[in-house]
């Protein structure tokens, strides 16, 4: 057990607290979630496939963008493992993940909206 030094001890717990605190990387890969929801059409676009897989074109149209931006928004969330893609015959079709984090945003995403997801049972 640590014990942490700190020149003001307000609250008793906080040397417990303080023991459970998670590894800085972790905190590091959180940060990296939350800059992907930084971004309003980030959001939007996970908003959208929190509730359908959907093709580039179809989002787009959903988000009133190019199909460009689209894309370039949908390879970041990739990259940060929030969306998942499929080729379905000549079309990528898009899904939110099937990780902790991505159920964690999606529940998340449906509360700050206020709806109840039709897919919710899925997670």
């Amino acid at each position: 057990m640590t014990n942490y030094k700190l020149p003001h001890e307000h609250d008793k717990n906080i040397q417990a607290v303080l023991e459970k605190m998670p590894e800085s990387n972790k905190f590091s890969e959180a940060a990296s979630i939350f800059q992907q929801l930084g971004d309003g059409t980030r959001l939007k676009i996970l908003w959208v496939l929190c509730h359908s897989k959907e093709c580039v074109s179809d989002i787009a149209a959903a988000v009133g963008m190019s199909k460009a931006a689209v894309s370039h928004h949908l390879q970041l969330l990739r990259r940060g493992g929030l969306v998942d893609s499929e080729r379905v015959g000549q079309e990528i079709h898009y899904s939110l993940a099937k990780s902790r984090e991505a159920a964690l945003l999606h529940k998340t995403i449906d509360s700050l909206f206020e709806i109840t997801c039709p897919t919710s049972e899925q997670f």
